[in-house]
Formats: C-alpha cells, structure tokens, sequence
C-alpha cells in the first residue's frame, strides 16, 4: 500500500467523489488514471510533466482537521488507526487512490481523553464499518481530468 503526499494527489482524489460514508468519516476514491500534472517552474521548460501516481498500488491518504479533532495528539491517533485499519482491508479494496476523511468531531464529553482506548475502539469500529462498505460497492468514480 502506497501513501498519498502531495497536495495535488489529495486534491485528485477529493474530486474523484465520496464512495462510502459513516457518522464521523467519509472515504473518497478516485482511478489511478491521471495521466499527469504539471511542474511548477518559473521559466518555461521542455521537461515532461510528472505522474501524480507511478505505482498501480492501493494508495491511502488520511484527512482530519483541526476543526473536528482539536489536539495534535488526538490526529495523530486518529490517523493511526486509518492507516491500520486501511492495511486489513487492502486486499478488499481496488486498486486506486483512497482518503479517508473525518467530517465530524467525536463527543468530547464521551470520550475525555485524548487518546482513550475507548475513543481509539470506537474509531477502529467506525473505520471497519466504512471499509467494509467501501469493500462492497461495485464501481469506483474516475479522476475529472481539469485543463491547465
């Protein structure tokens, strides 16, 4: 499984649509079929313009704002367990790219730690749920090929 860096991979990926989606994630998937992207350089080249996915890989990108998840410890456990999650069902999943989105805050007033085992449960449980869906539809969106 690959991972998506690049702003122009996630953005790629967000316009490719929703596929699955549960109270507090949404996961995005688009196919592995944009050709290319454009370099950012200052004086005009002849240089071929580089492949936002070089590898025909499950790629898997992980989303959680500040606005839904306020501590930086919390993120990081969150994303923790996307990317957890995500290996379990990489033979379940197409091959393209994938982001999981959280679109929703958990209940702070339910879970008051940061990191609880009963927050990092119910986010592996949500997470399962989303997969599991995802897993099961058929038909994945193509990538909106936007001219330069």
């Amino acid at each position: 499984m690959q991972r998506l860096k690049t702003r122009s991979q996630f953005q790629a990926v967000l316009a490719g649509g929703t596929v699955a989606r549960t109270a507090h994630f949404a996961l995005h998937c688009a196919a592995l079929n944009v050709p290319m992207v454009e370099q950012k350089q200052t004086e005009p080249s002849t240089a071929p313009p580089l492949a936002l996915f070089v590898v025909q890989d499950v790629w898997m990108g992980a989303m959680v704002p500040k606005r839904w998840a306020k501590r930086a410890v919390t993120r990081n456990a969150i994303k923790r367990q996307i990317y957890g999650v995500s290996v379990d069902f990489e033979s379940a999943l197409p091959v393209a790219a994938h982001i999981v989105r959280l679109r929703s805050g958990f209940d702070r007033k339910q879970f008051v730690s940061a990191t609880s085992e009963e927050l990092k449960a119910a986010v592996r449980l949500e997470l399962q749920q989303l997969f599991a869906r995802a897993a099961t539809r058929p038909s994945l969106p193509a990538i909106k090929n936007e001219a330069p």
